[in-house]
């Protein structure tokens, strides 16, 4: 009690030795504990943990890092946090790390690659133990600084050309596929198709997808059908407003993520028209909250939860040293979510 009394007044900063002698264990234990080199029993983990918050000790971890060459610190860059999908994953990431004991910085490049490779500089430059990245798109920079750096990276929703690392996608050429085909199925052959942006390999898979299922049904490619949302709400709603207009519109629209959907149904109130009576439309990327919309949005769900979990355990199992040499690609599916805002085409 004197000890602690003393450090209270301010004498001087708590140390390890003070946590080991208050705890009455070895300072190895204490380290051991500290930078989780060993494993501590629970007995002595709570004997630590309660010395720590007796005598107000602090780690420092800009020193102990210096030391250990690690600062269980993960970076974590995102093409858009304003997506729901992508902050979704971000949560379930963020907890498996957290659990583990990984602290993560959070950035957002907004689907600009030039903010992308500043962020990943950042990132590195505080010493990151390893990123997981959402690329805005392939891009020679960001491939220059993964292959540079000896941290382990983790690409999760899009792919990189050139750059071979752990990675979680998911199968979206076979998602849009399997929509555009029940889409077709219910009568329609104009089907509008607002795209992303075809530096993404998401951007890029998609339109393949919706190609494919017109090839599978015999209909012809038409180029005034597809246009550029660049995965963004106004961007999907500039997008739908054209291919809308057009004197002989589709009657069915198909969006490229969550976002340019949103757009899209804003465009069809505009122009005084119904979903589904005058034009049919769905997407892929499900929302939590896609029921609350009337009527409720046929969607491709992605496997938010899981896309987050394989991610950040491919990454743990990296700096763990578990991992086999070459890297993992891993493949999810989407899930077909069937509501109201088709019909077939009368």
């Amino acid at each position: 009690m004197d000890q602690v009394q003393r450090r209270k007044k301010g004498a001087s900063a708590p140390t390890m030795i003070d946590v080991a002698r208050t705890a009455g264990v070895s300072i190895a234990t204490v380290s051991a504990y500290m930078n989780r080199s060993a494993r501590v029993s629970d007995e002595l983990t709570r004997r630590i943990e309660a010395a720590i918050g007796a005598i107000g000790y602090e780690r420092n971890a800009i020193a102990r890092s210096l030391k250990t060459g690690a600062t269980h610190t993960i970076g974590l860059t995102v093409a858009d946090i304003r997506n729901p999908f992508f902050t979704d994953v971000v949560a379930t990431i963020q907890q498996v790390l957290n659990s583990a004991g990984y602290a993560v910085m959070l950035c957002s490049s907004d689907e600009n690659t030039a903010r992308q490779d500043e962020q990943i500089k950042l990132l590195l430059d505080r010493m990151v133990d390893g990123l997981i990245i959402a690329p805005a798109g392939d891009d020679a920079v960001m491939t220059r600084l993964v292959k540079s750096t000896r941290k382990p990276v983790v690409l999760i929703d899009r792919l990189n050309a050139g750059l071979d690392v752990d990675a979680v996608v998911i199968e979206n050429a076979t998602a849009v596929f399997e929509v555009i085909r029940y889409v077709i199925d219910l009568g329609h052959r104009r089907i509008g198709f607002v795209s992303g942006p075809s530096v993404a390999s998401t951007g890029r898979d998609r339109l393949a997808g919706y190609y494919e299922a017109l090839r599978h049904a015999g209909i012809g490619f038409d180029q005034m059908l597809v246009c550029n949302g660049n995965f963004r709400e106004d961007d999907g709603y500039r997008a739908a407003m054209r291919l809308l207009t057009q004197p002989d519109r589709p009657t069915a629209i198909f969006s490229a993520n969550n976002l340019m959907v949103i757009g899209a149904l804003r465009a069809i109130r505009d122009l005084g028209l119904s979903c589904p009576d005058d034009v049919s439309v769905a997407c892929i990327d499900d929302f939590s909250w896609a029921d609350v919309f009337s009527p409720q949005l046929t969607a491709v769900a992605q496997p938010v939860k899981e896309i987050g979990e394989q991610a950040a355990r491919l990454l743990l199992e990296r700096l763990s040293g578990v991992a086999p040499p070459e890297p993992r690609l891993v493949r999810l599916q989407g899930e077909l979510m069937v509501r109201g805002s088709c019909a077939p085409l009368s």
